[in-house]
């Protein structure tokens, strides 16, 4: 089927809140702004609304015509980037140096569609909680949300998610069981020399020297110590050192991030990474020491999930339009915390062609506000697919 009618008959209301949001970006655990206009929408529709989880989340409760006793979730993730927004539009961030580069505007705007539908029709059986996450932009707000009670407070059986996918025609959903997004890891790397004067090097222990040893080994973990069908990156990405052309300084500091879909290859990782820094420095005379944090865990989709939101995608969109053979990302998601608790299926929804500086995480990124009827409908159809409306 298409998209729902009377969804896209608010397709202009849903236009308004998501630039709304886009003028009001908020950072990780700040989403004030955010939070009280998701729940004034929310009691608006006569959804039962329950705040404080993660500081701001928001958690609406919306009962179907029947109650068979199962519930599910549908999440959407609130936060912004503190990025400056290059793009020149009415609704453009008014906030300097934050922005809605990632999507989440849109996310929240069409989970609130579905519940405002919802809410309207409840054409199923049972429960469903409308989970508006902050802090997922590194806060690990869905983590916390947990912690606090989440999944205590609201019992359900499956947790579902999506996030807009620029680069996938709109109108197409992306879905696969396993991992569609990575694990992640950051670290900081400290390599001390001895250092003087850079025309008398043999007085020294250079450590750019030795760190640029050690940026090369690391890159021997992916290609010599991980299985070839095991996908691993790790990437140095800051380099500081030094003040004067003249100067050889007595330490360096790396930092960077590793990426992985398993939990041992990241174990691995770290140990490799770990000797490397250990053993280079000491080899040229200085010493090493690496602080390794471990991030989010891989988003893994549970396999009848994914089955039932392909064929959901498949419903509305047709099966043409359902990608089931992609490669998964290298990005990370802290929806992953919720599927290590539920089963459930992380989804990405076709937001069109990414031109260069459109991407994900780009200051020339912007949802497209087509998707929002696409996303609203899906989860329309994925509630009262999952709680098999007995009602109508």
């Amino acid at each position: 089927m298409p998209i729902i009618n009377r969804i896209a008959d608010f397709h202009a209301d849903m236009t308004e809140w998501r630039r709304y949001l886009h003028e009001n970006p908020e950072l990780c655990f700040e989403e004030v702004l955010t939070s009280d206009f998701v729940a004034k929408k929310l009691e608006e529709f006569g959804v039962e609304v329950h705040r404080g989880l993660a500081k701001t989340g928001v958690v609406g409760k919306l009962m179907g015509k029947t109650d068979s006793g199962r519930a599910i979730a549908l999440r959407a993730d609130m936060d912004a980037l503190p990025v400056y927004e290059a793009n020149d539009i009415p609704y453009k961030s008014k906030t300097e140096g934050k922005m809605h580069a990632c999507g989440h505007d849109g996310h929240t705007t069409m989970l609130l569609g579905a519940a405002k539908y919802l809410s309207e029709t409840r054409n199923f059986d049972g429960t469903v909680y409308f989970i508006f996450q902050p802090a997922e932009e590194g806060g690990g707000g869905g983590r916390v949300m947990i912690e606090e009670g989440l999944f205590k407070d609201f019992p359900v059986e499956s947790v579902w998610g999506m996030h807009n996918w620029p680069g996938l025609e709109v109108g197409k959903l992306a879905v696969m069981p396993g991992p569609m997004m990575a694990g992640t890891g950051v670290f900081d790397i400290t390599i001390h020399g001895k250092g003087g004067h850079a025309a008398m090097p043999h007085q020294t222990v250079d450590p750019i020297v030795v760190a640029s040893q050690v940026v090369g080994a690391l890159q021997s973990i992916a290609s010599r110590n991980t299985h070839p069908v095991d996908s691993l990156v790790v990437s140095v990405t800051q380099i500081h050192a030094g003040d004067a052309y003249n100067v050889i300084p007595p330490s360096v500091v790396l930092r960077g991030t590793v990426r992985t879909y398993s939990e041992e290859v990241m174990k691995m990782a770290e140990e490799r990474m770990r000797a490397i820094v250990e053993g280079i420095p000491a080899a040229n005379g200085g010493s090493g020491e690496l602080n390794f944090r471990y991030g989010y865990p891989a988003t893994v989709n549970s396999e009848a999930e994914s089955v039932v939101a392909a064929d959901v995608a498949a419903g509305l969109m047709g099966a043409d339009n359902v990608v089931g053979d992609l490669l998964p990302s290298m990005g990370g998601e802290d929806f992953a915390y919720m599927l290590q608790e539920k089963p459930g299926a992380y989804v990405w929804i076709g937001n069109g062609p990414a031109g260069p500086g459109e991407g994900l995480h780009n200051p020339g990124y912007d949802f497209n506000d087509e998707v929002l009827t696409w996303g609203a409908s899906y989860w329309t159809e994925l509630v009262e697919t999952v709680l098999g409306d007995k009602a109508a």
